[in-house]
């Protein structure tokens, strides 16, 4: 498997994984003209990543300052992904960051939470 190493943009978040730590990481701003286009080949490789490292705990850290209602949405999809390879017995573990004087992030980050059971959240100001 290859790492994941994409550059962050003016609309579009920096994500990496790192094989040795099994974790992936957004980090920036996510408002990319065609949210789809863009998260398909991600959301791919995450899938591809959970399946090799279905017995580790992976950590996926977001550090993503502003994301649109699209985003929100592929945001969920990964989540879900996340929560069945929980369920299915990989600890997972999600390092949400969010500025204190940003509550919307803050409460993005609180709202995915208290859907997704399976997967551990820490909810971590900066």
């Amino acid at each position: 498997m290859q790492k994941l190493s994409i550059i962050a943009t003016k609309y579009t978040p920096a994500i990496s994984s790192s094989l040795d730590n099994a974790s992936i990481t957004f980090e920036g701003k996510s408002y990319p003209e065609n949210t789809f286009e863009f998260y398909e080949p991600i959301e791919t490789y995450i899938g591809q990543f959970l399946d090799n490292f279905k017995d580790s705990h992976v950590s996926v850290n977001f550090d993503v300052s502003y994301f649109n209602s699209s985003t929100s949405k592929i945001f969920f999809n990964i989540f879900d992904m996340l929560e069945e390879s929980a369920i299915a017995g990989t600890k997972i573990t999600v390092n949400w960051h969010y500025d204190e004087e940003n509550e919307t992030i803050q409460e993005a980050g609180e709202g995915f939470a208290e859907d997704f059971n399976a997967i551990k959240f820490n909810i971590l100001k900066k």
